[in-house]
């Protein structure tokens, strides 16, 4: 076991647990990060929409992120946190190696996992030829055959988006929704092409995604498939100290829910990043792990203001002691008689 008892111990070494860890280590903060290195962007050639950074490989990144948490004296743990439970002092965290941790407080920052239709090659496309976001990937398929999988009610949405990058948009209805007939006329209106029947796969030839096939074996040729996956939160840690994970609004997966700078419900435990907002684009997550951090740092401060508080004016307090003296030895305290 680590017999070090941080201030502060991150679970996720993604862009908001690293983030979160640099602004505390700044803050003079003892913080370990244990990170077990499954970043869900990692299928994705770069990372967009990050200023300074866009197109820089995602794990290249994390690399850089690293290495800032460790220039201000913070410390990143290769492994995977397996339970947390809380102890007088803070928080135990037991690893899946049997390693244990503690900290006064707790971020978890695990980020979320992306569930895709099962429809064959496209799980082998996530991230290259099939992706979700046009912020992210909309620029690197502009003008280009653009086809959109129904996956449920926001896929209309999805494919008048994406509809801005490109005039040629073909939304398969792949069974699974029917569109109003107020979204029929969008549709028309923007010149998107609705293909209606179940897809069977999703095709590529030496790697490259080069079309969609239909159960009937109709194929339809695109150079890249957008697909709204269901957002499951990875919330096991936080459901195992008493939290929730909740149905997003949008019905397109499920988050914990938290304050605008990370508290959540239970005192002394903070979420940042994905798995509290599952729309965010990897620079939102960063500035969500920069505001946990100071969050955090505050919480700590107030902490330690009470201690000191306490210190002064508590039962073994200089002041108390005085009084003490005073009642009961009078003049004589001072060592002297009359």
């Amino acid at each position: 076991m680590d017999t070090t008892r941080y201030d502060v111990v991150i679970i996720g070494g993604g862009a908001a647990g690293l983030s979160a860890a640099t602004t505390l280590a700044r803050a003079l903060r003892s913080v370990l990060v244990i990170d077990s290195g499954t970043p869900r962007n990692a299928p994705a050639a770069g990372v967009h929409g990050h200023l300074s950074r866009d197109g820089l490989n995602p794990r290249e990144l994390l690399a850089l992120g690293r290495s800032e948490v460790l220039s201000y004296g913070g410390t990143v743990l290769d492994g995977e946190a397996a339970s947390a439970q809380r102890t007088p002092s803070g928080f135990e965290i037991a690893l899946g190696d049997f390693r244990r941790v503690t900290g006064r407080r707790l971020l978890v920052t695990t980020g979320l996992t992306d569930e895709l239709p099962a429809i064959d090659g496209l799980r082998e496309q996530w991230g290259k030829g099939v992706v979700h976001c046009p912020y992210c990937h909309g620029w690197e398929i502009r003008g280009q055959r653009i086809g959109v999988l129904g996956t449920g009610p926001l896929s209309v949405h999805q494919a008048l988006l994406f509809r801005q990058w490109s005039p040629d948009i073909t939304l398969f209805l792949n069974n699974t929704l029917e569109p109003t007939d107020e979204e029929w006329d969008k549709l028309a209106a923007r010149s998107v092409r609705v293909v209606e029947g179940s897809v069977a796969s999703v095709d590529a030839e030496d790697g490259v995604l080069a079309g969609v096939t239909l159960r009937t074996g109709q194929s339809f040729p695109v150079a890249a498939l957008a697909v709204g996956s269901r957002m499951e939160a990875r919330s096991a840690l936080l459901e195992s100290l008493g939290l929730q994970a909740l149905e997003h609004p949008s019905g397109a997966g499920h988050f914990v829910e938290t304050d605008a700078m990370g508290a959540t419900a239970v005192p002394g435990v903070f979420a940042a990043g994905n798995v509290t907002n599952l729309m965010a684009q990897v620079i939102t997550a960063a500035a969500e792990g920069v505001m946990a951090g100071a969050r955090i740092n505050a919480d700590l401060i107030e902490e330690e203001t009470r201690w000191a508080v306490e210190g002064r004016f508590g039962p073994f307090s200089a002041a108390s002691e005085a009084a003490v003296s005073r009642t009961v030895l009078g003049e004589r305290r001072h060592g002297l008689t009359r």
